[in-house]
């Protein structure tokens, strides 16, 4: 044995730094479930809304309006034809968007709640602890 070397040295066993295939799978999940519902719950709030006169902008009711450049090009409007025939379309993508950016929240801070509860220690056993400094306030 060297002079440096420990007897009793313990082995640290190697995490591995993949990400658990359900936890994949449950994000992967996650980004197709919450456009679909966000786009329902946008729906169903601008009809609600317009039945009960909500203050809507007006810009964002009726059907969309393209630059007359669009309308010539017979490709374009092939891609955006069910764009045109849907009535207050960006009343429903601004609130979709509304939606999903207050879904991908909530879910996020739920996610870091069960992680903190869950998830490994602050302090692996190779760490060093946290200083114990106490300090007083300070009187001129």
């Amino acid at each position: 044995m060297g002079k440096y070397q420990s007897l009793a040295r313990k082995k640290v066993k190697e995490k591995s730094r993949d990400v658990h295939v359900a936890w994949r799978g449950i994000g992967c999940l996650m980004m197709l479930v919450i456009p679909v519902i966000s786009i329902a719950a946008s729906v169903i709030t601008i009809d609600y809304g317009l039945n009960n006169n909500w203050t809507i902008p007006y810009q964002l009711l009726g059907f969309p309006r393209y630059p007359d450049w669009f309308y010539a090009s017979s490709g374009l409007m092939t891609l955006l034809s069910p764009i045109t025939n849907t009535r207050h379309f960006y009343a429903y993508a601004v609130t979709s968007i509304l939606y999903m950016i207050l879904l991908a929240g909530v879910m996020s801070v739920l996610y870091a709640f069960v992680y903190r509860l869950v998830g490994p220690p602050r302090y692996g056993p190779l760490d060093v602890p946290p200083p114990n400094v106490k300090l007083k306030k300070y009187k001129r």
